[in-house]
């Protein structure tokens, strides 16, 4: 399976831009050619590069992108714009060149501007960050907005929507070259509101540069990604850069993890906060659990009360949603026009969120994106709370992603499940046995007693997991959620845990 089956989405038309008007607006220099010179998008990727592009090449890891400048003027690029050191990889080319230092920190600015985003033009903007829970808090957010009448937008972890259309994502946040052209896609679309995951890498690689948020919620912090940052302080200050005033006009900090008063401490712009148990402008309250849904309810600060329930368990699940509510609020909603669209419940569908997949008899089949030792702690939580038999878990680790979470991902498992069966993710270059083993060892650390199971591949381990669950018991399979894909070796090999886990019940008997 090729990385670029996702396809990138641009606007079907985009008003030509003279490359006078980009030398004059960001201070460019014209090296070479006609600057009366149009361009109709912008790539800063051959492998996504159409006819009439502004091709802008930058360093890279390896490689300065001047090298693929012939390529991609064979593509269709009109003009070219890299800086001293693309300048003297690249020599004579046969179109306009310009001169920029450090292109990727004016990127999503150039973008945002070949495609015609500017401030006045674009639909309400709502950013979430923090650890777990972005990817349903957006969903939530859309599904409410949508409930309120809004043609909406998305772009998180699992899908890109526009106006009712959906399309499988590639990156949690995407580059600001296609994140500009997507924004470009929905305002033609008509699209009036748009919810955008925001990752940490997002904000620390300028991807999100060139959009000016309404409103930005933040979720949690915990362990993880410290393979790209060098401890939880770095990662925090990382995820706080959304809170400040040249990304976003208002804030909403959930206080439910231990990080989020000091996430509050570093934000620079206006901002509520909102809990579940403790005080806070906005206070949540988990009124019923059971299998199919959560119900709660939101006070406001000036004590409204909003009632409502989501399709999903957990009491994490209606954090996710008191923050939504409390975002769509500082845009300015009315209490009551939210009140009465909620009324009758949150018609979102998570895909890979304690996505249920049972049929209408058996045990409880839960499927869940969740890959850091909280995320596991608050859906076995979740799951425990509406299973009257025993809970089994099935997970594996990411290879070539940050190990240091993996013990701890398996000591939580250990401590909140009966029984625990170990398997394989996405191994890439990894030794999957390897990994298998330490999370073996950490688990049996934790909970000697504790039966654990170690099977390869994960369809074996979903057959065993399955077989030893009856009616009233549960299994939660976490880690792979809604991918379709696992990552062996760089190769994107096609697998649904969701078709896995549905065989294995029809395979026992299980409608």
């Amino acid at each position: 399976m090729k990385e670029q089956i996702p396809p990138i989405l641009r606007p079907a038309e985009v008003l030509p831009v003279e490359l006078s008007t980009l030398v004059s607006r960001f201070s460019l220099e014209l090296v070479s050619g006609e600057a009366t010179t149009a361009v109709t998008g912008i790539s800063m990727n051959t492998n996504d590069l159409r006819e009439g592009d502004l091709f802008v090449a930058m360093p890279g890891l390896k490689t300065h992108g001047a090298v693929f400048a012939g390529k991609a003027i064979v593509l269709g690029a009109r003009a070219v714009i890299t800086d001293s050191a693309g300048l003297a990889l690249m020599g004579e080319v046969g179109v306009p060149v310009a001169r920029l230092e450090d292109p990727r920190l004016h990127l999503g600015d150039l973008a945002a501007f070949v495609y015609g985003n500017l401030p006045e033009k674009m639909p309400m903007l709502f950013g979430t960050t923090g650890t777990n829970g972005k990817t349903s808090t957006s969903y939530i957010l859309e599904a409410i907005l949508q409930q309120l009448g809004q043609v909406t937008g998305l772009t998180s972890t699992a899908e890109r929507h526009i106006a009712g259309e959906v399309i499988v994502s590639r990156l949690t946040t995407p580059e600001p070259t296609e994140m500009h052209a997507l924004l470009a896609r929905m305002r033609e679309a008509k699209v009036n509101a748009v919810a955008i995951e925001v990752s940490a890498q997002a904000l620390t690689q300028h991807r999100i540069d060139g959009i000016h948020f309404d409103v930005v919620g933040f979720t949690n912090l915990s362990h993880d990604h410290l393979d790209d940052y060098a401890d939880m302080a770095e990662y925090l200050v990382a995820k706080a850069g959304l809170f400040q005033p040249n990304r976003a006009k208002r804030g909403v900090v959930c206080l439910d993890s231990e990080y989020g008063e000091r996430f509050a401490a570093l934000a620079k712009i206006p901002y509520v906060t909102v809990a579940t148990g403790k005080p806070a402008d906005f206070t949540v309250t988990v009124t019923e659990e059971v299998p199919a849904r959560t119900s709660f309810s939101v006070a406001t600060p000036s004590g409204e009360v909003i009632e409502s329930w989501l399709p999903i368990i957990g009491a994490h699940m209606a954090s996710n949603a008191g923050l939504a509510i409390a975002m769509l609020i500082e845009a300015g909603f009315a209490v009551d026009h939210i009140r009465e669209s909620v009324a009758g419940g949150i018609h979102a569908y998570l895909p890979g969120r304690t996505e249920r997949v049972t049929g209408e008899t058996g045990p409880d089949v839960y499927v869940d994106f969740g890959h850091s030792p909280d995320a596991f702690l608050n859906t076995l939580r979740a799951v425990r709370k509406v299973t009257r038999g025993k809970v089994i878990m099935l997970f594996g680790a990411d290879g070539d992603r940050d190990a240091s979470k993996r013990p701890a991902m398996a000591k939580v498992s250990a401590e909140n499940c009966d029984v625990l069966v170990i398997t394989d993710h996405h191994p890439r270059f990894e030794d999957p046995a390897s990994i298998r083993e330490v999370l073996v060892e950490a688990a049996r650390d934790a909970k000697p007693e504790l039966p654990v199971f170690d099977i390869s591949p994960p369809e074996e381990a979903i057959r065993l997991a399955v077989s030893m669950a009856g009616v009233g018991d549960a299994v939660l399979w976490a880690g792979p959620g809604h991918q379709d894909y696992r990552d062996i070796r760089g190769v994107r090999t096609p697998y649904s845990a969701r078709a896995l886990a549905r065989a294995a019940l029809k395979e026992f008997g299980w409608s």
